[in-house]
Formats: structure tokens, sequence, C-alpha cells
């Protein structure tokens, strides 16, 4: 098998229908719309629109323009300018999938994880009363400690600083000892 095929098979399996259809599901109830009938899910995000009105939905005015005409770098750009607004939403980049991910199919389970990063991303903000995406993401835990409690646990070895409460191997015989024969 060509190394090509190997790498389109690797990220084929990678794809979860059960999360497209729910990612789907997410942005149909927040578009009031539902996908056209027949169409595949990338099909129907590929041109970058449908991406636009969701994150415009979530937060009115991230794009400002979305290209509904022209040619491919039209559409790409509907891509581009998605990417920037849930940046600017606070979804980090490393969660932001690449244009030609989606534009040339590359890797839709990208796509889909980069639209569960951006429903994660609205339970973080208050103003949207809508549905989310995905799990809530864990807040921070802040904790604070008295001088006394610091100073105390400063005396302790604690077991990952290499401490094994005094065990040692001393009297294990594992198998036949070490023989150097010499000589021979």
């Amino acid at each position: 098998m060509s190394l090509e095929r190997q790498v389109r098979a690797k990220l084929a399996s990678k794809r979860n229908p059960d999360q497209e259809k729910e990612c789907q599901g997410w942005m149909e109830t927040i578009l009031g719309a539902r996908f056209p009938p027949g169409e595949a899910f990338e099909d129907v995000l590929k041109d970058g629109t449908v991406l636009c009105q969701l994150i415009n939905k979530i937060k009115p005015g991230s794009v400002n323009k979305i290209n509904t005409s022209g040619g491919q770098f039209k559409m790409m750009e509907n891509i581009t300018n998605f990417q920037a607004a849930i940046k600017a939403y606070g979804v980090a980049d490393i969660d932001v999938f690449q244009t030609v991910d989606l534009w040339e199919k590359k890797d839709i389970a990208q796509v889909v994880s980069t639209l569960y990063a951006l429903g994660r991303e609205t339970y973080r903000h208050p103003e949207w009363t809508g549905p989310n995406l995905g799990p809530k993401p864990s807040e921070e835990c802040k904790r604070d400690f008295s001088d006394e409690v610091l100073k105390a646990g400063q005396t302790m070895i604690g077991l990952q600083a290499g401490s094994n409460k005094g065990a040692t191997q001393a009297g294990q015989n594992l198998g036949a000892g070490r023989k150097i024969l010499l000589g021979k």
C-alpha cells in the first residue's frame, strides 16, 4: 500500500460518526435549520458559510462578511474568518483545524474536534444561553496553605522523591547467581 493511501486510511479511522452526528445536531439547533438531506457533513461545511453563520449566532458580529459566491479562495476565506473568530472567542490555537483540513477533506476528525472546542468554550461565556457541546471545562481549584502547613511539608520526603520506606532488595535471589569461569 502506498504511503499516501496509508495516511488517508489512518485519518479516516480517526473519524467518529457519533461525534459528527452530535456536532451536526448541535449546529442545527443553534442555526435553526437542518443540513440538506443526503449531503455529507464535510460537504455542508466545506465552503465555510455554515461555520461563519454558526459563530455569528454564538457571538453576533464575529464575521462581518460571509462570501456566498466567488472562487475557491473566497470560500476558503470564509473558513479563515471562522478560525479567526473562534480564536477571538477563546478557543486555543492548538484546537483549531487548518483550512486545508476542511477544504480538501484531509482531516475531518480535526474539524469536529475544533467544533467541540468551540462548544466547550461556550460554557465559559455566561452571555451564551444556547446549547453547549461536549463536557464542561474544569474550573480553577485554588488552595491557600498557611505557613505552618507549608513548613511541615518541607520535612516530609514524598514517595516520588525516591523513598521506598526502608524496603531493600537484600535477601532476594532471582534465579542462578552470576558465575565467572576463568580459563575457558
